[in-house]
C-alpha cells in the first residue's frame, strides 16, 4: 500500500481507502463478509474510512465503530458526513442554508455520529450535500469552529454534488474547509479544470469518489442489468443512462492493458493522479477488497495509455435521476 498525504492536516493516508456507502444502502451486503473485507482492508495496509450518518440512519458508522474496537493497535481515519436536514440529495441553489445545515443541526449530527463511531473525535466530518451560495454565511463556519475547538472534530470536508464539482470553489476560498469529496473515475474528468487545481493552491485534502461510476466500470453490468426496488441504483440507472454508460465502457474495452481488468485500469487512472490523497471504492466482498487494495503498488499507468483515457471523458448535467 502507498500512502499520501492528506493536504494541510499532514495525515499519511493509504492512496486507497474504504468507501462504506454500500454496506447499508445497496442489496447483496452480509453482516459477516462485510466484517471480514473490512479487517482484510486493514490488513493490507487501508488506514482511510469514508461512511456518513446516512448509510443506514448510522448503521454504517456503527459498523466502522466496531472495525476500530477491533483494531486499537493501528491509527485509522473516520470521515464521516452530516446528513441534509431537508434529507434532499443533492442540494439545490434555491435550498436555503437554514433548511438544510442550521448551525445546531450540525451540532447534533456531529454528536450522533461520535456516539455511533464511539470515538471522541472524528477526524474528517463532511457536509454531505452542498451549495456554493452558503460560501459567506456565517452559521455553518461558527457551528464547524465550535466543533474544532471543542476537539470533537479535527478537519471538516464537503461532499460536492454529482456532476457540479465547481460548486465548490468559493466557499473552499474562506479557508473554513480541509478536503473535498468529488466524484472522479475515468469519465468524469472535469474536476481537472478548476477543482483540482483549486485544492492544489490550498494544499486541500482530495477524496476521489465513485471510482467506478456506480458499478459501470467493473465491467460487469449490462443493458439488461436490473435492481431490485428497494437498491438505489434501480433509479439511478435508468434506461437513459444505463444504455449510454455501457456503450461508454464498452468504448473503453480495447485499451485495457494485457493482464489487467477493467477495474484496475479505473483506479490506475485515479492513482495517477497526484492532485487525489485517497479514492474510496466502495466493497463488500473480500475478492474486491483484495483486488482493489492491490492497485497501490506505485506503479501509474504509461503516459501513452493515459493520453487516450483522457478522450473518454464524458461530461454529463444533473438529472432528475441522477441523485
Amino acid at each position: 500500500m502507498q500512502y499520501r498525504t492528506f493536504g494541510r492536516t499532514g495525515w499519511p493516508v493509504s492512496e486507497v481507502g474504504y468507501g462504506m456507502w454500500g454496506m447499508a444502502g445497496w442489496t447483496g451486503s452480509e453482516s459477516e463478509e462485510v466484517n471480514r473485507a473490512l479487517d482484510k482492508s486493514v490488513e493490507m495496509g487501508c488506514n482511510f474510512f469514508d461512511t456518513a450518518w446516512a448509510y443506514g440512519a448510522g448503521l454504517s458508522e456503527q459498523i466502522l465503530n466496531a472495525l476500530l474496537k477491533r483494531h486499537t493497535d493501528k491509527k485509522l481515519y473516520v470521515a464521516t458526513k452530516i446528513p441534509p436536514k431537508n434529507r434532499r440529495w443533492p442540494s439545490k441553489p434555491e435550498y436555503s442554508l437554514a433548511n438544510v445545515f442550521p448551525a445546531d443541526y450540525i451540532i447534533e449530527y456531529t454528536e450522533k455520529s461520535l456516539k455511533n463511531l464511539g470515538i471522541e473525535t472524528i477526524d474528517l466530518q463532511q457536509f454531505h450535500v452542498w451549495e456554493d451560495g452558503w460560501a459567506q454565511q456565517d452559521e455553518w463556519k461558527e457551528a464547524t469552529a465550535k466543533l474544532k475547538q471543542q476537539g470533537k472534530v479535527r478537519a471538516w470536508g464537503i461532499s460536492i454534488n454529482r456532476w457540479e464539482p465547481d460548486n465548490s470553489l468559493q466557499t473552499l476560498l474562506t479557508g473554513m474547509i480541509d478536503a473535498v469529496q468529488v466524484i472522479y473515475n475515468i469519465f468524469d474528468q472535469a474536476p481537472e479544470d478548476k477543482l483540482f487545481p483549486l485544492c492544489r493552491h490550498l494544499n486541500l485534502g482530495v477524496i476521489a469518489r465513485v471510482p467506478f461510476d456506480e458499478g459501470t466500470l467493473t465491467g460487469t453490468m449490462t443493458k439488461e442489468t436490473t435492481f431490485p426496488k428497494e437498491d438505489w441504483r434501480s433509479t439511478y440507472f435508468v434506461p437513459q443512462n444505463l444504455n449510454a454508460s455501457i456503450d461508454h465502457v464498452d468504448a473503453l474495452k480495447p485499451l485495457i492493458p494485457h493482464g489487467m481488468k477493467l477495474p484496475e485500469m479505473a483506479l490506475r487512472f485515479i492513482l495517477s493522479n497526484p492532485d487525489v490523497s485517497v479514492t474510496i471504492p466502495g466493497m463488500r466482498k473480500l475478492r474486491n477488497v483484495e483486488a482493489n487494495m492491490s492497485a497501490s503498488d506505485g506503479n501509474a499507468l504509461p503516459n501513452e495509455l493515459l493520453k487516450e483515457l483522457k478522450k473518454h471523458r464524458w461530461d454529463r448535467q444533473p438529472t432528475e435521476w441522477s441523485q
